[in-house]
């Protein structure tokens, strides 16, 4: 049997001091820096720099020169394949360790810099939670550690592998996606949940809207970009949460297969009234359910996408197709009646998986 494991990286803030931050900040720069003239030297020769860290003369621990020398080649066979028709230059400061260079702790992260000419490791302090600390003590690999600057914070980003559980359970729950109501899931049992606040989704939604029509009536350019961003961070959030929720209800019920729609070119498929257009023509689906995937493969849950046709017309009591009206269900041919998105997650359960390999019998 092959033991599968899932990338994935580990956001955590670092709460550095004064002294700290100019230690960071000055190696950060000096790693970019380094980088970028080994790539101008291997453009300029055209072959692969022969250089070790003992060539290169900065002020860096030797595996982060190591680790410099390593992206700069990186970057050059990226620049040889397109022929040096385009030789970009690295400008945002960061700084990588490898994972023989790393600690990390209960309240910080230890990692080395040098200091008056001699190699020190020090402990930067990091808020941690508990969940980041279980990420870490689980993974089967630990990749390198990347420190870089995102407005006034310090982020360190580790990158790991993640042994995925194994899940034998083949209780399936559909998934329905959409935009009233964000997410809504049926069991094979019956047991259903409704999942996010789609009124108040698309209440932000529009303040939102609103609020760049009129930035952009006064020509504030940059307030109507801060303003965008903005929303896409609330939304992206939003699908975090709807996402862990989903998965939170399908370990409580013991679901080892989740389905979902394959829903792809869903804005030009589906009818959109004036008043749900931004609403469709903006939310990510497909963020939506990479999320729901991701954090499904965690727990040894599997995925499966299924083909969208008539899911929430058909009967899935009798198959015939009706047309619901608003939320409201009913089936003309044996008088089924219901709610339309619990129809849809119903009948996601059954439809055709789109690969063909599906894990129920």
């Amino acid at each position: 049997m092959i033991n599968m494991s899932q990338a994935m990286t580990v956001k955590i803030k670092l709460n550095p001091n004064e002294l700290e931050e100019e230690l960071i900040t000055l190696s950060s720069l000096t790693y970019i820096k380094t980088v970028n003239s080994l790539v101008s030297e291997m453009v300029k020769s055209k072959e692969i720099t022969k250089k070790s860290s003992k060539d290169v003369k900065v002020s860096l621990n030797s595996s982060v020169k190591n680790q410099a020398i390593r992206d700069a080649k990186s970057v050059f066979k990226k620049i040889k394949k397109d022929n040096f028709k385009n030789v970009p230059i690295l400008r945002k400061p960061v700084i990588i360790w490898n994972n023989q260079n790393f600690t990390v702790c209960e309240h910080g992260i230890k990692m080395p810099f040098v200091i008056d000419g001699k190699s020190k490791k020090i402990e930067i302090s990091a808020t941690i939670s508990d969940y980041e600390h279980s990420l870490l003590n689980k993974a089967s690999k630990v990749g390198t550690l990347r420190v870089s600057k995102k407005g006034n914070k310090y982020i360190a980003q580790i990158a790991i592998e993640i042994p995925e559980p194994i899940n034998t359970s083949v209780k399936t729950m559909g998934v329905d996606l959409g935009i009233k109501i964000p997410a809504v899931c049926c069991t094979n049992d019956n047991e259903v949940k409704f999942v996010g606040n789609g009124r108040m989704n698309k209440y932000v939604r529009r303040k939102y809207n609103a609020r760049r029509k009129g930035l952009g009536k006064a020509k504030k350019m940059n307030a109507l970009k801060n303003s965008n961003n903005k929303e896409q961070r609330w939304m992206t959030d939003q699908d975090h949460k709807i996402s862990r929720d989903i998965i939170n209800f399908a370990i409580e019920k013991n679901v080892g297969i989740i389905r979902l729609e394959k829903l792809a070119n869903i804005r030009k498929q589906t009818r959109k009234s004036r008043k749900n257009n931004h609403s469709l023509s903006n939310w990510s689906f497909y963020r939506l359910a990479s999320y729901i995937e991701y954090k499904a493969k965690l727990v040894g849950i599997k995925v499966e996408y299924v083909n969208p046709a008539y899911t929430s017309q058909r009967c899935p009591n009798c198959g015939h197709i009706n047309h619901a009206k608003d939320r409201k269900y009913d089936c003309h041919n044996c008088q089924y009646n219901g709610h339309r998105d619990i129809v849809g997650a119903k009948n996601i359960i059954y439809a055709p998986v789109l690969d063909g390999n599906s894990q129920v019998a």
